[in-house]
């Protein structure tokens, strides 16, 4: 994907900055955090309305998205980030169900990386990505931001 006019732009959440980059009309990056992204750092309509959109949600007034997204990906990668956001708000899925439901079983382990390469935090929800334990995976502060996305999920379910 050509990044040339990419913008990005941090905003303020409830949950600490989301930094949001776009290009050519859809959203490529939601990274947790003030972060860097490719191109200029200015908002743009694009990003103020994913911005807004991500707002409604932290606050319990969104269950889905409507900006129109291009994560930038491998072809397996892009086909498990789009299993990852079919999976329905406020539930769960483990890597090894992902792995099935795109034809791929014995690829549980590659869906766990490509899970963890996710560009578009919240909106592509990698938070309804769960160890088999049920629990979220991994340590410090993104994993408590998704396990209190899975719990602002479940409250308002």
């Amino acid at each position: 994907m050509d990044l040339s006019g990419s913008t990005y732009y941090s905003y303020r959440t409830p949950f600490g900055a989301v930094t949001v980059g776009v290009c050519a009309g859809a959203v490529t990056h939601v990274a947790l955090g003030e972060t860097t992204l490719p191109g200029e750092r200015r908002p743009s309509p694009l990003s103020n309305r994913c911005a807004n959109e991500l707002l409604e949600y932290f606050v319990g007034k969104r269950t889905a998205f409507n900006v129109a997204l291009a994560p930038e990906g491998t072809a397996f990668q892009r086909a498990v980030w789009r299993a990852v956001a079919n999976v329905p708000y406020g539930q769960t899925r483990s890597c090894a169900e992902i792995a099935r439901s795109i034809g791929r079983p014995e690829s549980f382990r590659m869906v766990g990386t490509a899970v963890r390469k996710n560009p578009i935090a919240v909106i592509i929800p990698a938070h309804r990505v769960v160890g088999a334990n049920g629990r979220p995976t991994g340590a410090g502060k993104n994993a408590q931001l998704r396990a209190a996305f899975l719990e602002l999920e479940r409250r308002n379910s």
